[in-house]
C-alpha cells in the first residue's frame, strides 16, 4: 500500500492563556508555548480569539504574527469585529467557527446552510485578503456542500462526538461517527475541498483520523495542553507528531 502524504498538525494554545488569565498575570505565555510547539515538530499554530476575550488576547495576536515562522490560523466568529482584525493582520488561514458566550468549548459546526448568502459575503474580503477560508462544520453533506458554495477553500470536520463517544464507552455510536467523518471527508475532497478536522483528539482517537487520506490537517489544542501538565509541551507534541505519522505510513 502507498503510504499517504504527510499529515500537517496544527497546535492550538488557547488553553496556555487559560491558564494564565486565571490568575490575571503575564505568565504562561502563548507566545512561548506557540514557540515550543514549532521546535517541537508543528507545522502552524492555531488561536482562537473570542468575543469575550477568555482565553487568548488581541495582544496575543500580535504577539503570534510577529513571531511565528510557521501559519498562523486564526480561529474567529463571524462578526464584523473578528473580520476587521482578521483583515488588520491577514494571518495565513481563518477558520469560521460558531460561538456562543455561554458555552465552556465550541459545541459544533457552523451553521453554514442557513446562513449561507451572509456567510458568503463575510468571507469575500477575508479571500480577497490573501487568507485561506476555513468553515468549521459537522460531517454533514449539507453543511459541506453549503460551505463549498460560499467559496470557502478548507473545511475542518468537528470530530468532537466521534471523541466523546469513545471517552463515554459509546463504542457503536463512536464507530457510526468515525464512518460518517470518513465518508464526508472523501465527499468534500471530492468537491475540490481541502480537508481538515479537529476537536477533542487524544492519543486514543488520532489514528483513525490521521489515517484518512483526504484529511490533510488536525487541529489539537485542549488534550496537548493538559499532557503536557505531566510530559512537557515539546514531548507531548512529539507523542502527537509520532502516532500522526505512523498512522499515515
Amino acid at each position: 500500500m502507498k503510504p499517504l502524504g504527510r499529515l500537517r498538525l496544527g497546535v492550538n494554545i488557547d488553553h496556555v492563556a487559560t491558564v494564565r488569565n486565571a490568575r490575571g498575570s503575564a505568565y504562561p505565555d502563548p507566545v512561548r508555548a506557540a514557540k515550543l510547539a514549532e521546535e517541537a515538530g508543528a507545522d502552524g499554530i492555531t488561536a482562537h480569539l473570542r468575543e469575550d476575550r477568555r482565553h487568548i488576547s488581541d495582544a496575543d495576536i500580535d504577539g503570534l504574527m510577529a513571531s511565528l515562522t510557521t501559519p498562523l490560523n486564526f480561529e474567529m466568529a463571524a462578526t464584523e469585529e473578528m473580520q476587521a482584525i482578521a483583515l488588520r493582520h491577514r494571518p495565513h488561514a481563518v477558520c469560521i467557527v460558531p460561538e456562543r458566550r455561554e458555552e465552556r468549548t465550541t459545541e459544533g459546526g457552523l451553521e453554514v446552510a442557513r446562513e449561507e448568502n451572509r456567510l458568503a459575503h463575510f468571507i469575500a474580503p477575508l479571500r480577497d485578503a490573501g487568507c485561506r477560508v476555513s468553515i468549521f462544520i459537522a460531517a454533514d453533506q449539507k453543511q459541506i456542500e453549503a460551505a463549498h458554495r460560499i467559496g470557502a477553500q478548507v473545511i475542518e470536520l468537528h470530530t468532537g462526538a466521534y471523541c466523546d463517544f469513545h471517552a463515554e464507552g459509546h463504542f457503536d455510536k463512536r464507530d457510526a461517527e468515525l464512518a460518517r467523518l470518513r465518508d464526508m471527508a472523501a465527499f468534500a475532497h471530492s468537491l475540490g475541498l481541502e480537508v481538515h478536522a479537529g476537536h477533542g483528539l487524544t492519543y486514543d482517537t488520532v489514528v483513525p483520523v490521521a489515517a484518512m487520506p483526504e484529511v490533510m490537517e488536525l487541529n489539537i489544542g485542549h488534550f496537548l495542553i493538559g499532557e503536557a501538565i505531566f510530559r512537557g509541551l515539546q514531548p507531548a507534541i512529539r507523542e502527537m507528531r509520532r502516532l500522526m505519522d505512523e498512522a499515515r505510513a
